[in-house]
């Protein structure tokens, strides 16, 4: 059966929008696709005209269309944006190596420019060491806090103003859904926000915040986009993964179930009295962070000491711990005439971090 589109354009429509129901033509679902994306943008003031914006580019779908999408943008409205490809190489034979490659002809396809820091220059390891050394249980907590630090490290180096990821509404819904399971009243309560970060660090942004992750995959495929679909090899495992089944369990009841997950996690308060961590700098590497040294620099001292679950699970005590330890480590060195890095300033590469003698 033919079903015309719901504009009224007078074509034929192709799909049905998991997030609105109506039918539409190729065109007519681009233009609305875009058009939202430019109101998110537009209604939450992201950027500036003239800001320098790094792009988190992986290959996926998510990146892909992002990357398309923002260039689009800027130039259909004028939004005076110089762009950036940035790309993280975990360093996953199989995956990210395949991944990069996408990356790297979206970088020519795009008109964009690439850069790529890998965890092995940053870290001196890759995940396939990692996971050598911790199992498939626990890799994806290295990953995402390694990557979420890389990122940071490489928008510094680039001297950009802002970062924008492919988080889209699916991933915001899934991650509400894991911190009310696990009681992380912390995350929860910015879990949902659309720009992260404060005045000491770049502020990164979710475009793609209300946007359905099958509207994504959907305008990926009727424009042929070039993107990479193979999912990461040490995923499987991932605690996401129940978030996400129970998340489809729900859209297939109620529609609107991802947005409404997310519109209840805009709504949660935590009543007063009740005390949260704030966020302050690694006394270790400089980034920020909510205890004295950074759930980054404690995984990293577990690895190098041959002690890879140090940092698994609740370890704040273990971070006040590592506090203490360079405290004392500053110190003597102060008493001896050694330098050291201060406080608040972010050291540059692998071998800076080193020389704090993990």
């Amino acid at each position: 059966m033919v079903i015309s589109c719901n504009t009224g354009c007078g074509k034929n429509a192709v799909l049905k929008r998991p997030k609105t129901g109506d039918a539409l033509c190729k065109e007519c679902f681009f233009w609305a696709f875009e058009e939202e994306i430019h109101h998110t943008i537009t209604a939450a003031k992201l950027f500036n005209p003239g800001d320098y914006v790094a792009i988190a580019a992986s290959g996926g779908k998510d990146s892909t269309v992002l990357a398309y999408v923002m260039k689009l943008l800027n130039e259909r409205y004028d939004y005076g944006l110089k762009l950036v490809l940035l790309s993280i190489d975990e360093g996953i034979t199989g995956y990210r190596d395949d991944s990069l490659e996408t990356v790297k002809r979206n970088e020519q396809q795009y008109g964009i420019p690439l850069k790529i820091m890998s965890y092995e220059e940053l870290y001196g390891w890759t995940m396939d060491r990692i996971v050598e050394k911790v199992g498939r249980k626990n890799n994806c907590t290295f990953c995402g806090v390694f990557r979420r630090q890389a990122l940071d490290r490489g928008a510094t180096l680039l001297k950009v103003d802002k970062i924008v990821t492919g988080h889209n509404a699916d991933d915001i819904a899934e991650t509400v859904l894991m911190n009310i399971l696990r009681g992380d009243i912390a995350r929860l309560q910015r879990c949902t926000a659309i720009v992260t970060g404060n005045e000491d660090t770049i502020a990164r942004s979710k475009p793609f915040k209300y946007t359905y992750e099958k509207e994504i995959v959907m305008y990926a495929y009727f424009k042929k986009l070039d993107y990479f679909s193979t999912e990461c090899i040490y995923s499987p495992n991932a605690y996401r993964g129940h978030a996400r089944a129970y998340l489809k369990d729900l859209e297939k009841i109620r529609a609107t179930a991802v947005i409404d997950v997310i519109h209840s996690g805009e709504c949660l308060s935590v009543r007063e009295g009740v005390k949260l961590p704030t966020q302050s700098i690694c006394e270790r590497c400089g980034h920020v962070s909510s205890q004295p040294v950074c759930k980054a620099c404690v995984l990293l001292e577990g690895l190098n000491k041959g002690r890879p679950r140090l940092g698994i699970g609740k370890s704040s005590k273990v971070q006040e711990r590592l506090g203490e330890n360079h405290k004392k480590e500053v110190s003597g060195k102060d008493s001896q005439g050694s330098n050291h890095v201060p406080n608040g300033v972010a050291l540059e590469g692998h071998a800076e971090i080193k020389s704090l003698d993990f």
